[in-house]
């Protein structure tokens, strides 16, 4: 298994790739509790905390595929870092300004999220032509899944630990540092200045006008409301049970089960139908969720958490090769970026929708929305199976271009069904 891994790391610039992607997403990865820190040491409440981590997460979604397309369009280094630098000086000014005049924290806050480079998006563009073949390239989305875990994990961390040693002001201050440098690291490398768009065809549509993407998305806003609700519902089941650390464990819990997830099913070559084996893995992943419902005690609960995160990052890594079967020629930042929106909306929807279960029928209810989010989402794989087993195109893949992408179809799998 770890052989595989560090074949992939070991090709050239695939590493510097990885790891500058990871640190350009730091400042969107720790938004959240940067905000919430920032805010209540300026004496705010968590209301306004949780406006202004709101309007950063709408902002970002709104701004992703279309800074996505923006990159299709005019290349990785004339979007990604003036974005990256943006964004930080937006975060900047909320630091400096702080919140005692609102209307203009508000628009930092929109200012730094709109304009987030979408780094993740571009690093599953560039695999294509840094790795050549198909397998490697399978290896890298899972590796992909689960190095994003990592960073959800320790990112947080890093945040707290900035806060002690400084303040909340300067730990927004450096977050976002490191991730122009992580930006900067990424589009300064051969791959990126190199990288170039296939041709597309003009359409306002962009992306959203292939049918099979627009059912693989609407699939994954449910994954997103199941997680999103996991993080309230886990919250709810530490109330209950006296203990905030209860909470740390849950959520650790469900990140070790991903990473562990997805490190076996990267190590693997997979045959078959991508959209296929989504529809059996999304499908293990709701049932997953469903006996969170029951609520035992803190060591069996502990252990479903861990069980309920195992097959999540399968389900992203799977997502990805879809993702580049249907995604229209020339719309790859894009599409990529349309899935990161989609599912940060249905992640927020079920951070919203658990609320008001727990106040109506307790903590089970809540984690009933994770369930029913799991089952919705493989619901929707099920009854659009038609378009997504009929990618939109036939690609040729050329070593080195942006038609690679197209051609990272899963091992096993015929080249003449590709999208």
């Amino acid at each position: 298994m770890a052989a595989g891994y560090l074949d992939i790391l070991r090709a050239r610039h695939a590493a510097r790739l990885l790891t500058g992607t990871l640190v350009g997403r730091l400042p969107n990865g720790t938004a959240n509790i940067a905000i919430v820190l920032f805010v209540r040491a300026e004496g705010g409440s968590y209301t306004l905390a949780g406006a202004l981590a709101a309007v950063y997460g709408l902002a970002t979604a709104v701004g992703q595929p279309l800074l996505g397309r923006a990159v299709d369009l005019y290349g990785q280094p004339r979007v990604q870092l003036p974005a990256a630098v943006v964004s930080a000086l937006g975060m900047g000014v909320l630091a400096v300004a702080g919140c005692g005049f609102l209307p203009l924290a508000y628009a930092a806050v929109a200012v730094a999220g709109l304009f987030t480079p979408p780094l993740e998006g571009g690093l599953r563009a560039l695999w294509p032509s840094v790795l050549g073949g198909e397998n490697r390239v399978h290896r890298a989305y899972a590796m992909d899944a689960v190095a994003q875990e990592v960073m959800f994990t320790a990112g947080p961390l890093l945040v707290t630990l900035l806060v002690s040693l400084w303040s909340p002001a300067a730990a927004l201050l450096v977050i976002n540092a490191i991730g122009v440098l992580g930006a900067l690291s990424v589009v300064l490398s051969e791959p990126s200045r190199a990288w170039r768009s296939a041709p597309r065809e003009a359409h306002w549509l962009g992306a959203l006008r292939s049918p099979g993407l627009l059912a693989l998305l609407g699939s994954f806003f449910f994954v997103g409301l199941a997680l999103g609700s996991i993080t309230v519902a886990a919250m709810a089941y530490a109330d209950d049970h006296g203990r905030e650390a209860v909470y740390g464990w849950l959520m650790a819990a469900l990140g070790l089960g991903a990473l562990i997830g997805g490190a076996v099913y990267g190590a693997r070559h997979w045959a078959g139908e991508p959209e296929r084996r989504l529809r059996v893995i999304v499908g293990l992943l709701a049932l997953g969720y469903l006996p969170l419902i029951l609520t035992p005690g803190p060591v069996a609960m502990t252990v479903l958490a861990a069980v309920s995160g195992v097959f999540l990052a399968p389900a992203v890594a799977c997502s990805f090769i879809v993702v580049d079967r249907h995604a229209p020629r020339g719309t790859v930042t894009e599409a990529f970026s349309w899935l990161v929106t989609t599912f940060g909306v249905g992640a927020a929807a079920g951070t919203a929708a658990a609320g008001p279960a727990v106040e109506l029928g307790g903590t089970a209810w809540s984690f009933a929305v994770a369930g029913a989010g799991g089952v919705a989402a493989l619901l929707v794989l099920l009854a659009t199976g038609r378009v997504l087993a009929a990618p939109a195109r036939t690609a040729v893949a050329v070593r080195g271009s942006e038609n690679d992408r197209n051609g990272a179809v899963e091992p096993g799998f015929s080249s003449g069904h590709q999208a």
